[in-house]
């Protein structure tokens, strides 16, 4: 009995994309893209996200800023914020072509080629999303090392370490690269389930063919 059909397969890699879809949703307006904290006060906690900055304190709590200006910006945050908005969009595409593409689903019905044509452009719309997720992530990550390990900065300075949300969208961008693989993992599956039969080749066929010749001659 085989329990993974192309149905299930294009089911598993919607479910996975929409899943990273929203993990990359989530955040790209978390604040918590970076983090900061300094030894010579200990009850504040710094946040940076986006979209804004935030100021956790025991006595008040959390307060959150916006940015002021968008040029004022560092270039890899504006950077960020064009691929992760990026990402969302396509992401969301790639889950509205899927849905009609999928099998059992009363849509694009006699029209196969459609429904596979679909299912491919979800599988690189979602490649497209990925890709777009873990960029903005990797340079934030790595500008975030460089400037922690910067020895122009005084030792007593604070700086800024990773935040919760640059795990997040590391996991978000990888399980949309894994959605779409698996989009195309289910093309396959379908390409193969529709393959015309195939001629049997035993050596009883063999024989059978061989004497009809003999006989024509």
């Amino acid at each position: 009995m085989v329990f993974l059909t192309t149905k299930i397969m294009q089911r598993t890699a919607l479910f996975v994309t929409f899943g990273g879809l929203v993990t990359s949703l989530i955040t790209t307006f978390l604040p918590l893209w970076k983090t900061m904290n300094s030894d010579l006060n200990e009850v504040e906690n710094w946040f940076s996200g986006l979209w804004h900055t935030c100021l956790y304190t025991e006595e008040v709590g959390i307060q959150c800023k916006a940015y002021e200006s968008v040029l004022g910006l560092p270039m890899d945050l504006q950077i960020s914020r064009v691929l992760m908005s990026v990402s969302i969009g396509t992401g969301g595409l790639a889950v509205l072509a899927a849905f009609p593409g999928l099998e059992g689903v009363e849509m694009c019905l006699g029209q196969p080629a459609l429904k596979r044509g679909l299912l491919i452009l979800s599988g690189v719309l979602s490649w497209v999303s990925g890709l777009t997720t873990l960029a903005p992530v990797s340079i934030v990550a790595y500008t975030t090392v460089v400037e922690f390990w910067d020895e122009g900065f005084p030792d007593v300075m604070p700086r800024w370490e990773y935040g919760e949300a640059m795990f997040s969208g590391w996991f978000g961008g990888f399980a949309l690269v894994i959605g779409g693989t698996l989009f195309f993992v289910a093309v396959c599956m379908g390409d193969y389930d529709q393959r015309p039969p195939s001629v049997p080749n035993s050596p009883q066929v063999k024989h059978r063919t061989h004497a009809k010749g003999n006989i024509n001659i």
